[in-house]
């Protein structure tokens, strides 16, 4: 998936956590991530922590790729 803006990787992470069935609740237990944050990546608030983020996409599974265009 092609991530322009921070609202695609919201989707994305979003999609990854439905199709594990887990709830953002069991996460931020999991993980110490608070549910707030977890909801902003969610919705695509721009200003979210980037290592947070990493350590959610870790959890979730996926990996992050920056490449040339």
């Amino acid at each position: 998936m092609k991530i322009l803006e921070s609202s695609d990787l919201g989707v994305a992470i979003r999609s990854r956590r439905k199709e594990l069935h887990y709830t953002q609740a069991y996460i931020s237990e999991f993980t110490g991530l608070s549910i707030s944050f977890i909801s902003d990546v969610e919705n695509g608030k721009p200003t979210v922590e980037l290592e947070k983020v990493i350590q959610l996409l870790q959890i979730l599974g996926m990996d992050l790729f920056v490449e040339r265009r």
